[in-house]
């Protein structure tokens, strides 16, 4: 194998790959014997026709195109590997030369680690966070444990209200006919929860439970189910039973069921010193934010494209593998929400492309002050795995291989970049108003 680098300018290059005929022979070889088993030529049992004669029947070229695909991915990372080149796409592959008795020949497009050029990462403005934690912002997180500690308690003096939780059975029809997933048992609903089609809770305000309550609606014209969005509909409602939420009165004995306190201000006061807490370390958060949104904006770098499209890939894998293990398919996604593959992909460009250009600038930033993780911090982050994965430190360095550690080493020296950069902000009134 033979490779040729072309710089087609913009961080992108173009690999001419070369393979002799000598190696794509081979390659016919083994996909003829896998196939042979499968070939039926008069004169021979099958399996036992010889690869001449085959090619001789089905053309010269019967076994090329699978041999080419069986080449190209050894192919293709031998030649990334000799170009030393830092590639950080997926290839744009095309094959340029694939005929009897010739070299293999294709091209691979790839796109090619930018150069970056730091402006002014230290001392950097940025705003100030307010850490203010108020007797408000206590009371909405008193609320929201009270709520968690309510219990459901059956309304038979009155009809349901906006708030209450109905349990009903229905089935809907559009022109008389019932549609798929239009049916349903012991379906609880929270009425004003606006979580079924709009107009459907509202009638069923005022019903008791026992009752048969008929609700029309039009399915609204955006629907993610096209054959209903527009239609008109009758949903046939059997209500079995109405709740209310009943909450715990906020007092000594709440806080002594639900914390380690034994007065309601004791457990207050808990809440406060925990408000604090995340207030303080998401001030940390956006304060680092900031100032790393700064060094991108002072840094010169030219991103290409594919490296764009490459990152929202992976972004879009995780958010499938998210989905996996909620049990949940792609195609039901975009089922459920009416987004596609190709709208999704284009919507998280923009964060793919923040992704990159902060990963860039941090790197160049460790570079620049030769930051590196001492013996220490590599391991105590290596005994994190290891506890998730339920092994020895030692176990796991000896399962690791030279780039599996080397990247702990750069992720290592990303975040202390990170917290360089931010050490250095000085927070500003003005911020906001003033060019990096």
């Amino acid at each position: 194998m033979s490779v040729q680098v072309e710089n087609l300018g913009k961080n992108m290059a173009k690999l001419t790959v070369e393979v002799s005929f000598e190696d794509l022979d081979k390659a016919i070889n083994r996909v003829y014997q896998k196939a042979k088993g499968r070939i039926s030529i008069p004169g021979f049992r099958k399996g036992k026709a010889p690869r001449k004669m085959i090619e001789r029947m089905y053309g010269a070229a019967v076994f090329l195109e699978d041999a080419a695909n069986e080449l190209l991915p050894e192919e293709y990372r031998k030649a990334a590997s000799e170009s030393g080149l830092q590639i950080v796409s997926q290839p744009t592959i095309d094959v340029t030369q694939l005929e009897p008795g010739k070299p293999f020949i294709f091209t691979a497009e790839v796109a090619v680690r930018p150069e970056v050029t730091l402006g002014q990462y230290k001392g950097l403005e940025v705003p100030v966070s307010d850490l203010t934690v108020t007797d408000d912002d206590v009371m909405e997180a008193l609320k929201k444990e009270q709520e968690k500690n309510s219990r459901m308690v059956s309304v038979e003096d009155r009809g349901a209200e906006n708030g209450d939780t109905v349990t009903l059975d229905f089935e809907g029809f559009v022109d008389d006919v019932p549609f798929d997933g239009g049916k349903a048992e012991n379906h609880p609903l929270v009425l004003g929860s606006g979580s079924f089609i709009p107009g459907f809770e509202e009638q069923l305000v005022d019903a008791k439970a026992g009752e048969h309550v008929v609700v029309n609606v039009t399915f609204p014209e955006e629907y993610q189910a096209k054959e209903l969005a527009g239609k008109e509909a009758v949903f046939q409602c059997d209500i079995k039973k109405v709740e209310k939420k009943e909450l715990p009165e906020l007092d000594d004995e709440f806080a002594q069921d639900v914390s380690d306190f034994e007065t309601l201000d004791e457990y207050k006061a808990s809440i406060r010193e925990d408000l604090e807490k995340k207030k303080s370390d998401e001030a940390l958060r956006l304060k680092e934010d900031a100032a790393v949104d700064k060094v991108i904006a002072n840094a010169e770098m030219e991103i290409p494209d594919a490296m764009v499209d490459t990152q929202a890939r992976s972004m879009m894998d995780d958010f499938s593998r998210r989905m996996q293990s909620q049990g949940l398919t792609m195609e039901q996604y975009f089922q459920f929400t009416g987004q596609s593959m190709d709208r999704m992909l284009e919507d998280i460009k923009p964060q793919a492309l923040k992704t990159i250009q902060t990963r860039l600038v941090l790197e160049k930033v460790a570079e620049a002050e030769d930051i590196q993780p001492d013996e220490d911090e590599v391991n105590a982050e290596i005994s994190k795995m290891a506890e998730q994965y339920h092994l020895e430190l030692d176990s796991l360095k000896d399962m690791m291989s030279e780039e599996e550690l080397a990247q702990i080493k750069k992720d290592l020296s990303v975040q202390k970049a990170v917290t360089l950069i931010a050490e250095s902000a000085v927070e500003t009134e003005n911020a906001d108003s003033e060019e990096a």
